[in-house]
């Protein structure tokens, strides 16, 4: 069979036809699979997203319970503490209940001693004879005439003490001026303040010459020297109490202020001698000792304030530079108190065997100084408060009110009349003058205006024999101020003047001695009664305060002491500064011949304060 016959043209269109269904059918399926794959994709991807969300809100919610959790700890947390102080304020107040109810029943069993001794008493002087009395007048009139006599003498030593304070204030002046005028550089300042003290010396002398020389009045020269006498014992006395603080002081800036000073004092006695009308060959011996002083100071403060300590050499020429003052001030002081300006005159006019050139031949080698401040105990003048803090919120009392609290505050003088003089300021205070009158004589006390709180009390009583010891008299001040209402109070210092013992209280908070809350009390030796008593330091400065820990012990703090020193007692205390008050170590202590304060702060075991004991015509004394 003959195959059929087709057209070149016919052909292409059949084929053409045959592959267009094959293609369509191919891209069918190709689209579908595509379509299935996106599909299948998309069913992949949405748990992804979904399992996101889960976790994200998973970490939020395990947040939330977290910050709960805290805030419940933190009730917990307070509601503890809140728990922990009531119960601490609980103790407190029982405690506190608890000592005052010791307090008064320690003060009725002291009052009924007391009752019991002024029951003795008077039995005793209803038994005395009539021989008996009229010696014990006598004996006291002839106590009284001696009394008068001593309080003549400490009238007169007083009167030089101020001479001798009026110099050195006049001398601290002029070191001030020079603070203001200095050059740069601790060289520079140390030049600029011993060199304006010589000169401002110089030109008072010139200027005193010249006048002196051409009134032609001998009597106005001896006038003019005597004052350099005095000015000399002055220095003298400086030097003396600044090389002693020195010897034991050991730290940088107490040793850098005392050497200071000693190399400024030494450079005015050397001026101060140089212009004293006496033969060079008098005074060659003391000029050289002390200008080798005034270089020796120097050398160390260079030393010490380059930041190296003092050497033993250097310590031992310190030693030596206060011994050889020593004997000097004793001669210098002798001279002072008994030349006048007779003598003076008699040295001018060349009398050669009077007492100044004497005195000044028999000086060998010797040096230089005087005190700063003088006290009668530890901070015993700290009275430099705006407010008296023990009396805010207290009520104001009327005169008759003060006269009534006064007569209860002295009902064991025998008070037979009580008048309000009137009111005064004492310090930062308003006070009601009170005279109260007894058979012994008059006495006088101010009574605050608010509160009614004794500030001070003086009786006017003879004093001349002592019958009682300092430990009695003690006694007696602590039971005088509790019956004031001065509760926590420890003697911190004692000192006799005669037959006074003049003694400072300072209050007693935890065990920490508190020295800005003092009282100054004086009991007679004679009556072992309080003659004196004065408490504005304690009234100015006596409130509720937050004791701060030490950081330091008491044995870490003695490590900061100059080994030299032989530690007798120690305690923590509470000490006033110029910016408020800084706890620290009290240690007392005895180097040689002189006994000293030192005090040590407790967080940092800085050296911030250093006394020396002196003995005065008053009795011991803090310098």
């Amino acid at each position: 069979m003959e195959k059929k016959q087709v057209s070149s043209g016919a052909e292409k269109a059949e084929k053409l036809t045959r592959k267009t269904p094959a293609k369509t059918a191919a891209k069918k399926n190709t689209t579908k699979t595509t379509v299935k794959e996106t599909t299948a994709k998309k069913t992949q991807h949405v748990p992804a997203k979904q399992s996101k969300k889960e976790v994200e809100k998973k970490v939020v919610n395990e947040k939330r319970a977290a910050k709960k959790d805290a805030r419940e700890n933190k009730k917990l947390e307070r509601a503890k503490l809140r728990a922990e102080k009531k119960q601490k304020r609980l103790e407190k107040k029982l405690d506190a209940k608890q000592k005052k109810l010791d307090r008064i029943a320690a003060l009725k069993e002291k009052r009924a001693e007391r009752k019991e001794a002024r029951i003795e008493k008077k039995e005793m002087l209803k038994h005395e004879t009539k021989e008996a009395r009229i010696e014990r007048k006598r004996a006291e009139k002839q106590a009284r005439i001696e009394a008068k006599v001593a309080k003549r003498e400490a009238a007169a030593a007083e009167r030089q003490a101020k001479r001798e304070h009026r110099l050195k204030v006049r001398a601290e002046k002029r070191a001030a001026k020079n603070d203001k005028r200095h050059a740069p550089g601790f060289g520079g300042w140390l030049a600029a303040v011993i060199s304006l003290g010589v000169i401002t010396l110089a030109l008072g002398t010139m200027l005193s010459f010249g006048w002196m020389y051409t009134g032609g009045m001998q009597a106005d020269m001896a006038s003019i020297h005597t004052e350099s006498l005095y000015e000399l014992n002055s220095v003298i006395d400086n030097l003396d109490t600044n090389l002693s603080k020195a010897r034991v002081a050991n730290t940088k800036n107490e040793q850098v202020k005392l050497l200071s000073e000693i190399a400024v004092e030494s450079e005015m006695a050397e001026t101060i001698l140089e212009r004293f009308p006496i033969e060079t060959q008098l005074t060659q011996n003391m000029t050289s000792f002390v200008n080798k002083m005034g270089d020796s100071a120097q050398g160390m403060l260079y030393s010490v304030a380059g930041g190296k300590g003092l050497t033993e050499s250097q310590i031992a020429t310190l030693n030596y530079m206060y011994e050889t003052n020593k004997r000097l001030k004793e001669t210098v002081n002798g001279l002072a108190s008994a030349a006048g300006e007779n003598d003076i005159l008699e040295m001018l006019r060349g009398k050669t065997d009077g007492i100044i050139y004497v005195a000044f031949g028999d000086i060998e080698n010797t040096p230089v100084e005087v005190p700063t401040e003088i006290h009668d105990g530890p901070f015993a003048e700290n009275t430099d408060k705006v407010s008296a803090k023990n009396l805010e919120g207290a009520e104001e009392i009327t005169a008759a009110k003060a006269e009534e609290l006064a007569q209860k505050y002295f009902a064991d003088y025998g008070v037979t009349g009580v008048s309000c003089t009137g009111e005064v300021n004492a310090q930062q205070l308003q006070c009601y003058n009170v005279t109260l009158s007894t058979d012994d004589g008059d006495m006088w006390a101010q009574l605050s205006k608010f509160g009614g709180k004794v500030v001070e009390f003086n009786s006017y009583k003879d004093c001349s024999n002592k019958n009682f010891s300092v430990e009695r008299c003690t006694a007696i001040a602590e039971d005088f101020l509790a019956d004031l209402g001065f509760a926590n109070m420890k003697a911190v210092w004692t000192s006799e003047n005669g037959t006074t013992c003049n003694l400072n209280f300072a209050y007693v908070d935890d065990g920490v001695i508190v020295y800005s809350d003092m009282v100054k009390v004086k009991v007679c030796e004679e009556r072992g009664m309080v003659t004196g008593m004065e408490a504005i330091s304690y009234v100015l400065n006596h409130t509720g305060r937050e004791i701060p820990s030490a950081s330091l012990s008491k044995a870490e703090a003695r490590e900061k002491l100059n080994t030299n020193l032989e530690i007798k007692t120690s305690r923590l205390t509470l000490i006033p500064v110029e910016n408020g008050e800084r706890l620290a170590w009290e240690f007392y202590g005895v180097y040689g011949d002189n006994d000293y304060y030192v005090y040590v702060d407790a967080k940092t075991g800085q050296e911030i304060q250093l006394f020396t004991v002196v003995g005065t015509a008053q009795g011991r004394a803090l310098m």
